[in-house]
């Protein structure tokens, strides 16, 4: 899929709500140098082309008392669309699962899994996961030591498009040139 056009003031809007998607709209127009309306309307427009999918709390696994995760390759009997749909249906019933990935390699899918503790894992690995249809066998993986967790995307790889709404913003001296984004 081909990025979209996004211009200066489209990427530090981005950048700014994946650091902190709770900033009000002066806030971020002042953090990006824009007045609010157009930055309002930058934010609206980025919500309804789906750039922004949506707002959320992260939260503390482990002050919720999830003290395991782990990361767990599962197999299917069978690799045809009927088994992969049904599997896929009771995962998304699953709330241990934070995360499930079609992958290539030698699984088919690779969930992301939160539970309680070594126990409610087991549980959950052999009978639970084991009963969904069509596995076939698990592997998995428990995470000792969280290194890094970010949920913000990388947006370096986007070149910023020049468009009439940049150029229009510097002649009127609504973009300030001076406004530092955060990392």
């Amino acid at each position: 899929m081909r990025p979209v056009a996004l211009d200066t003031f489209d990427l530090r809007i981005l950048r700014e709500l994946q650091q902190d998607g709770r900033l009000t709209n002066a806030e971020l127009a002042e953090r990006i140098g824009l007045s609010p309306s157009p930055c309002l309307r930058r934010t609206r427009r980025l919500e309804e082309e789906g750039l922004i999918a949506a707002y959320q709390a992260r939260l503390d696994s482990r002050r919720l008392g999830l003290g395991v995760f782990a990361f767990i390759h599962v197999h299917l009997e069978r690799q045809v669309e009927e088994a992969a749909r049904g599997f896929e249906a009771a995962v998304l019933a699953l709330p241990q699962v934070v995360a499930c990935d079609s992958v290539t390699g030698d699984s088919d899918y690779l969930l992301q899994v939160a539970c309680e503790d070594l126990e409610a894992f087991a549980h959950f690995a052999h009978d639970v996961l084991m009963g969904l249809p069509g596995v076939r066998g698990v592997r998995s993986s428990l995470a000792l030591k969280r290194v890094k967790e970010a949920r913000a995307l990388p947006l370096e790889h986007l070149r910023p498009s020049a468009t009439s709404t940049d150029a229009a913003a510097e002649k009127t001296g609504a973009g300030n040139s001076g406004a530092r984004m955060r990392r």
